[in-house]
């Protein structure tokens, strides 16, 4: 092989790839009191950047959980609601995720806003959602995700891809268009109690802004800027 065979191609070498962030900076000042009103904010600035075209599912998010044995593991989710008491979210509770917090409550979401620069980093404790929250939920989803809630046991192994769907079509016999899907027992949400949120925003030369709300005792919040 010539050198010119052995040099890295910076279109598809990870060291070669990089970015500049030019975004408007984030300071202290400009932060709201209370960390979920000042994600309220930023989700706002996603779901425009979304309606134009320029980001993807802005209520996507990276849930990470840790297995008894301390080994992590990772996965999107999309958020489903959230406020003052924290963030939703909903899936199969005999799922992976789902195991690893019931013996593990602490998570860690990531909402990674690329196109916009952003990111939100939260930490916090995990608590089930009520039946009556996950039942109202539940029945707004569509007639062939709540289908899919009973079709799937998540997380574990099928067969074939012909299985799922014969699963699927079983349901769908039995439930058509119209009828009433009864919420599955071993599915439902999650609430997201956070005890850090951290908001990075991408500025020139990796010297990003980090602003993180830590949880003190009385309830209230303080803030911290954090080292790119």
């Amino acid at each position: 092989m010539t050198d010119r065979d052995t040099m890295p191609d910076p279109a598809t070498d990870p060291a070669f790839m990089r970015k500049q962030y030019r975004a408007r900076g984030l300071d202290e000042p400009d932060l709201a009191g209370h960390p979920m009103d000042q994600f309220a904010r930023w989700f706002a600035d996603a779901a425009r950047a979304a309606v134009h075209g320029t980001l993807y599912e802005p209520n996507a998010m990276v849930v990470s959980t840790v297995d008894p044995a301390g080994r992590p593991s990772s996965r999107t989710v999309l958020m489903k609601g959230y406020d003052t008491e924290g963030f939703v979210f909903y899936t199969n509770y005999d799922s992976r995720k789902a195991r690893d917090l019931a013996g593990n409550p602490y998570v860690s979401l990531l909402f990674p806003w690329h196109p916009i620069a952003r990111q939100v980093i939260v930490s916090g404790i995990v608590r089930r959602t009520s039946r009556e929250e996950t039942a109202a939920y539940f029945h707004s989803r569509p007639h062939g995700s709540q289908l899919g809630a009973w079709a799937s046991a998540q997380s574990t192994v099928v067969g074939s891809r012909a299985e799922l769907d014969e699963a699927y079509a079983a349901l769908g016999a039995r439930y058509p268009e119209g009828a009433e899907v009864p919420v599955p027992p071993h599915w439902g949400g999650f609430r997201v109690a956070p005890e850090t949120v951290e908001f990075w925003q991408g500025r020139e030369n990796r010297l990003h802004d980090r602003l993180r709300y830590a949880a003190l005792p009385d309830g209230t919040w303080t803030v911290d800027r954090l080292s790119p």
